[in-house]
């Protein structure tokens, strides 16, 4: 009877885990193709979602300067985006917006919500770090720790483990704070600006960045140490770097100079897969779906998708965008 007891719960566990719902996909495009100011061209930019059919939809203001957003993870109707005049929230899935900063936040590059205490905002902008412990009600500087000159801050992402564990890329290196940005330390010294942080899907003591001119790095302790991958080039720079969600061993690179980088080795190896994108494939981002499809956003063309990481290529949809961030957003927990 415990057996019989325990292969029941097994089963129900597993067909649990089969029916749990797909994240939602969701990118920034800019689509600004023969577009100059002034012109009678209307373009329609900011949030867009793949709908079942394959569609984009757009959603939310059309806003030109958006380059990141994060969601509530416990109501998706409330959304932040990081913008050139610093931090929007919406409230109702995108239908009204407030901007949450005065003149002294702007420039905003990349927001994260902490899914451990989700009331907390963080804020990446040109010269900082800004944090609000209140959705975004009020926003105060932690720059503690942060060098008082190459605190440009591009990347903010936060470790899903753990309250208030950050980490910052900024133009000096990669810092990280574990009492929720009171205090930060650096953890990997840089000349130039770290563009990207992610931290694994699959398993989250694993973390990539992508630098303006150390190359691609790993750590694998949580964000404390970094190494850099090797044949990774690093003489030229790396905008983003990606996991796919559902082969951890398969990894993709976006670069201006070098198109599309990819590992299927967890980054032991990389080998550029460009076929099928245009001849100069400048790479702006690259980012993967819930079932590995590949994308890569192509500046001055059109967004495009590989069913194969990247061994054959096909354009997608969009053209004339520019994409500033991918998203898998699981499904709200209520």
């Amino acid at each position: 009877m415990r057996l019989r007891s325990l292969s029941l719960g097994l089963l129900a566990g597993a067909v649990s885990l089969a029916a749990a719902p797909a994240p939602d996909f969701i990118i920034i495009a800019n689509i600004n193709r023969n577009y100059v100011i002034g012109s009678k061209i209307v373009t329609l930019n900011g949030l867009y979602q793949r709908d079942a059919a394959g569609a984009w939809r757009h959603f939310g203001s059309n806003d030109t300067s958006l380059s990141a957003v994060a969601f509530d993870p416990r109501d998706h109707n409330v959304i932040y985006t990081a913008a050139l005049n610093g931090l929007w929230r919406s409230l109702d899935g995108g239908q009204s917006w407030r901007m949450c900063n005065d003149w002294s936040l702007t420039e905003a590059r990349d927001v994260a919500v902490d899914p451990n205490a989700p009331d907390t905002v963080y804020l990446a902008v040109t010269d900082g770090v800004a944090v609000s412990t209140d959705r975004a009600q009020t926003l105060v500087r932690r720059e503690n720790g942060l060098p008082g000159r190459g605190k440009y801050t591009q990347a903010i992402e936060i470790d899903r483990t753990r309250a208030g564990r950050v980490l910052a890329g900024c133009e000096t290196g990669i810092y990280l704070t574990e009492d929720a940005a009171q205090h930060w330390r650096r953890v990997f010294a840089a000349t130039d600006t770290v563009n990207d942080l992610q931290q694994s899907p699959h398993d989250p003591r694993v973390w990539l960045a992508a630098t303006q001119s150390a190359g691609a790095l790993i750590s694998r302790d949580g964000g404390v140490t970094w190494a850099a991958f090797p044949g990774v080039p690093a003489e030229h720079a790396l905008y983003n770097i990606t996991f796919d969600p559902a082969n951890p061993q398969r990894l993709a690179i976006g670069s201006w100079a070098h198109g599309v980088l990819t590992s299927e080795d967890s980054g032991a190896t990389w080998v550029a897969r460009n076929a099928g994108l245009p001849g100069a494939h400048r790479v702006w981002r690259v980012g993967a779906d819930a079932a590995g499809r590949l994308y890569a956003s192509v500046f001055g063309e059109t967004l495009y998708v590989s069913d194969d990481f990247g061994r054959t290529w096909q354009p997608d949809a969009l053209a004339g965008s520019l994409v500033n961030q991918f998203l898998l957003l699981p499904k709200a927990a209520n």
